[in-house]
């Protein structure tokens, strides 16, 4: 196999696998609520172990972030991507089989793990492979294919039981394991690979240089915004938006579809604007302006209608859409010795960031109204994401062939 096409195949493969990872991430709350009921849990208990599984798949996720960040600078980016590939993958099947809630728990929070490590593997992977000018346009296409995951996840989801949905999501991904014999190491790693007197993978180096410390809660920030309005705005859009004649799960499941349907069509014209300009900082800061106009948008609207709710959801994803972007910032913004550790942290540091803010716009939410909690929380998550991306230097063509001295 020629290098070029080894790259198209990494491409390939890490699309694919995040396709899987998302329906994973989507399907939970997609059969969440038949999945518990069928377990027994209904009422008050179901409201409590709602919150209970969801907090479990975050701090899964922000553990599994940090092993297979680690992993993947000591051990190679190859194993990472297949390895957490497997894991949620069994997660998934052992997840339709659950008959209370504490297997249940167990199976998310390993899914969590296992669902942390695919995506930064891929880009660190991909970022490693293919030529400067053209990583960008790899990452465009893992993170805008994987995010037709969500939409495959919501129409499984309504056409199968539940525990038949969880057994197709770890199916596909279990047939994903087949593609390794074609997937070869990236050449930057295995060049690393060969020097013993550089340190890799080592978290803690990330905050003994204080500009690296910085650097990489700049990385972080800038992708806050995204999980505000996925966590905030999409996750609990039926309590400051109300539709006449919907019942709320019916607005959640067309909120989700709709939102990365957008997210899609973001990231696919965020990746192209930036090969056009050929800059990743320049269409960041256009995303976030853009971004507050539509969440100042979203938020006006209170009564839509099911059309216009759609319509508007699809709007605030295409302004999420820069992901892509943000996660290739982190990839190269360090050098090869610890780009794993930060490209698996740094997305899964932001989703973990969903608790906070939600936690906060809810303490808001009680002292004042909805509206107001979800302007304020707002306005300081884009704040600090512009603040960041101020500071930050150009990575567009960046040479990614350099480690970090510790």
């Amino acid at each position: 196999m020629t290098k070029n096409k080894q790259a198209y195949w990494i491409v390939i493969i890490a699309a694919l696998g995040y396709f899987v990872d998302i329906y994973d991430l989507i399907l939970f709350n997609v059969v969440k609520e038949a999945s518990l009921t069928a377990i027994g849990i209904s009422g008050e208990a179901y409201k409590t172990y709602e919150i209970s599984l969801f907090n479990w798949q975050m701090m899964g996720m922000l553990i599994g972030g940090l092993i297979w960040g680690i992993l993947g600078d000591k051990k190679g980016r190859i194993s990472v991507l297949f390895g957490s590939i497997l894991m949620y993958s069994v997660a998934n099947i052992l997840n339709g089989l659950v008959v209370n809630i504490d297997q249940y728990i167990a199976c998310r929070f390993v899914a969590g793990i296992g669902l942390a490590g695919e995506l930064g593997a891929g880009i660190t992977l991909v970022s490693e492979t293919l030529h400067k000018d053209k990583r960008g346009i790899g990452t465009m296409i893992i993170v805008s294919f994987g995010a037709l995951g969500a939409v495959a996840a919501a129409f499984v989801g309504k056409l199968f039981d539940w525990n038949i949905s969880y057994f197709i999501g770890g199916g596909l991904g279990l047939a994903l394991l087949a593609l390794r014999a074609g997937a070869l190491e990236s050449g930057m790693y295995n060049a690393l690979k060969e020097s013993h007197s550089v340190s890799k993978g080592n978290f803690l180096m990330l905050f003994k240089n204080k500009n690296r410390a910085f650097l990489y809660l700049q990385c972080i920030l800038i992708g806050v915004p995204i999980w505000y309005m996925i966590g905030v705005l999409i996750n609990l859009s039926p309590r400051f938006i109300k539709i006449e004649g919907v019942a709320d799960k019916q607005m959640m499941g067309q909120a989700v579809m709709f939102t990365y349907i957008g997210l899609c069509v973001g990231d696919v014209v965020s990746g192209l604007l930036s090969q056009w300009l050929k800059s990743r900082k320049k269409v960041i800061l256009i995303y976030l302006f853009l971004s507050v106009v539509l969440v100042a948008y979203f938020l006006t609207d209170a009564h839509p209608t099911l059309n216009e709710f759609r319509f508007n959801c699809l709007l605030l994803g295409m302004a999420t859409g820069y992901w892509a972007l943000f996660v290739q910032v982190a990839a190269e913004n360090f050098g090869t010795n610890i780009r794993s550790t930060v490209t698996n942290t740094v997305p899964n540091f932001v989703r973990g960031a969903v608790v906070p803010i939600t936690l906060s716009f809810k303490y808001l939410a009680e002292k004042t109204d909805v509206q107001n909690a979800a302007i304020i929380v707002g306005a300081v998550c884009f704040s600090l994401a512009i603040f960041a991306l101020t500071f930050m230097k150009e990575t567009f063509s960046k040479d990614l062939n350099y480690h970090e001295i510790d």
